[in-house]
């Protein structure tokens, strides 16, 4: 597929409108849910728009259930989970980076969770953990949620798709991501500002893959890290590369910089994941229809759109 790269042209002006409209849409309400939708498909909810996506929430309510620190192969997390809604959904683990702990990514908990996903938010058995151990962590925890399916007394028993699975992680964990998705265990993922020392096996990367990289990250500077993880992957493989404008290290994680970027982060990884688990067309446009550096939160983008 041909890669495209749009470079960033917006003068003050338009700076400043696309600030306001996003101000105005982030407080719009979503409509109620519709369903089904597709009764042969998984796509689940009402017809997606920009100021659906950039709510605060999706259309579903959320709950919450903690998993215990002593829990075999990783350190425990929280369950959130969709109510009002019926049939099986995909399952999302979200992992942090190093010295980091779940609260750091937490906010793609309950943002997944309102778009009709179970999403586990992590710890790690240790701060200092580094990719490969993070991978195996991924795997247990993957391995967790598979299990709450079945188990009696689960809150989110007989409600995920196994087949579905997705993985977002940011820095260390966004290593570990990419390396699960060499596995071909996962079918999305999601590496947030990710660091890793070798980016050789990203060639083998088989799940679609949105990189969010930070412009101004010299912690996982992008240069070093998610530009090449990006060039790495596969080029019939369904990729992009978004780039935050002047973001450092944790402009990924949501609720950063008084939340600059957490329109674009809604946008898109709701969008990737309601695309690539849901196989949800309806979601491509947001993906493939816009010129994504017309926003003045996003630096870069590549991409090798259609998917």
């Amino acid at each position: 597929m041909k890669t495209t790269i749009l470079p960033k042209s917006l003068s003050a002006l338009l700076a400043a409108s696309a600030l306001v409209f996003s101000a105005a849409t982030m407080a719009a309400n979503p409509v109620p849910p519709q369903e089904p939708v597709d009764p042969g498909g998984f796509a689940r909810g009402p017809d997606p728009s920009v100021s659906f996506l950039e709510a605060d929430r999706g259309p579903y309510s959320v709950n919450t259930s903690r998993v215990s620190g002593l829990v075999s192969g990783f350190g425990g997390g929280t369950i959130h989970y969709p109510s009002g809604t019926t049939g099986t959904m995909a399952a999302i683990v979200v992992i942090p980076g190093y010295v980091s702990a779940e609260s750091s990514i937490e906010w793609w908990g309950p943002k997944l969770a309102s778009h009709g996903f179970v999403v586990m938010t992590i710890d790690t058995n240790s701060g200092f953990d580094q990719p490969p151990s993070r991978a195996r962590q991924i795997n247990s925890a993957l391995d967790y949620v598979i299990a709450q399916n079945t188990r009696t007394g689960s809150p989110v028993r007989g409600m995920i798709d196994t087949d579905r699975l997705g993985v977002i992680g940011w820095s260390m964990g966004g290593g570990g991501t990419l390396r699960v998705a060499t596995e071909g265990r996962i079918s999305a993922a999601i590496p947030l500002a990710p660091w890793d020392t070798s980016s050789l096996q990203f060639r083998n990367v088989q799940a679609p893959t949105l990189i969010l990289a930070c412009q101004s990250d010299v912690i996982a500077p992008v240069r070093n890290h998610a530009s090449p993880f990006y060039d790495r992957l596969p080029s019939d493989l369904n990729k992009a590369f978004v780039e935050l404008d002047g973001g450092n290290h944790y402009c990924a994680n949501g609720a950063s910089s008084f939340g600059r970027y957490d329109n674009v982060l809604s946008r898109m990884g709701v969008s990737w994941m309601k695309l690539h688990l849901d196989q949800d067309d309806r979601y491509k446009q947001f993906l493939c229809g816009p010129n994504h550096t017309s926003d003045s939160r996003i630096s870069a983008y590549r991409g090798n759109c259609p998917y």
